[in-house]
């Protein structure tokens, strides 16, 4: 589920031109990640509006952990669109 939903949001980064520069912000953050992660549990209630609760759960569990948040920024940078 987590794997759908991280595909479904860089496909939507890419066309949006926005997978650089979300990579680069997720790197900076570093360990403040995590906190991120606190955030977008706090903010489900507005987030709803949205998306649903499991695809903000599902990112939040990728910003909590650093390897999975690793593997996103890497998917991010190397996306390369099927025709």
């Amino acid at each position: 589920k987590i794997q759908e939903n991280r595909k479904k949001w860089i496909e939507s980064l890419y066309k949006l031109r926005l997978q650089n520069l979300t990579a680069t912000f997720l790197e900076a953050l570093g360990p403040m990640n995590l906190l991120g992660a606190q955030l977008v549990y706090i903010s489900q209630p507005v987030l709803s509006s949205f998306i649903s609760k499991d695809q903000s759960q599902d990112f939040a569990k990728i910003l909590e952990d650093p390897s999975e948040t690793e593997l996103f920024i890497k998917a991010l940078r190397n996306y390369e669109p099927t025709t």
